[in-house]
């Protein structure tokens, strides 16, 4: 809980001064060896990543993201909760995305859940990053199913771009590009620069099929602020030690 109240300002700060950040995603229910899962952490820590995620789109136990969670503190990284319910929730994270699913067809998804997790992210005093949270896939992701989605096909920017501009005119500080955990294809940077010529400094955050480091750096060029990998970095260690490495020698 070290970095607790200074996340949102590392990462502006970070942006600020013109850097291109990663974060390395955590999925509690695919940890099955934490002996392996600490070294995972030293690699993606040394290479460069910004901070570390912890959640997924299945239901998990929230002893399970604790474990997790306080497996990230002994790293002097960010520990950020990306839950895909009230269940991923933990009083040792040091911040939360918190997510409205916007395109979601399911209001529970849109603002329900979010209502259920206020007074427990309120009494565990968890820091809160409001983020506009949209999946945009032509295929059927495990969000987009549980999440009761209506995707945003991958070649109509211009819809992306309505809906992360009314992310921001509502307030929230992130926006979101999600293609799904193990895509088979990133968001085109074409529709990543649609969207960001939309939404001036708000926070562009982009996921989802990125599994080399050359389509993660034609994501930064198009705008995006952080680039999240994780299904990669269970599959391949080091390809994702090389994005990287490529994104912060933006």
């Amino acid at each position: 809980m070290r970095w607790r109240g200074r996340v949102y300002s590392y990462i502006r700060s970070e942006i600020d001064r013109g850097a291109k950040l990663h974060f390395s995603l955590i999925d509690p229910e695919k940890v099955s060896d934490i002996g392996e899962l600490h070294k995972i952490l030293k690699m993606v820590i040394d290479a460069g990543t910004d901070a570390l995620l912890i959640g997924g789109s299945l239901q998990v136990f929230s002893e399970d993201v604790t474990s997790i969670v306080k497996l990230v503190d002994d790293y002097n990284k960010p520990s950020i909760l990306f839950p895909g319910s009230i269940a991923g929730l933990s009083p040792y994270a040091d911040a939360i995305l918190f997510i409205s699913l916007l395109n979601s067809d399911d209001p529970y998804f849109i603002v329900g859940a979010q209502v259920y997790a206020a007074p427990l992210v309120k009494r565990f005093k968890l820091e809160v990053l409001p983020t506009g949270y949209i999946i945009v896939s032509d295929w059927p992701s495990s969000v987009s199913i549980m999440g009761r989605a209506r995707p945003i096909p991958l070649k109509k920017p211009e819809i992306g771009a309505a809906y992360a501009l009314a992310a921001r005119y509502m307030g929230m500080r992130f926006v979101y590009l999600e293609a799904g955990s193990g895509a088979p294809n990133a968001i085109p940077p074409s529709f990543v620069k649609v969207v960001k010529s939309c939404i001036d400094d708000t926070i562009l955050i982009v996921g989802g099929g990125i599994r080399d480091s050359e389509v993660a750096r034609d994501l930064t060029k198009a705008g995006a602020d952080i680039i999240v990998t994780g299904t990669i970095i269970e599959e391949n260690v080091d390809k994702a030690l090389n994005i990287i490495r490529s994104i912060k020698r933006f």
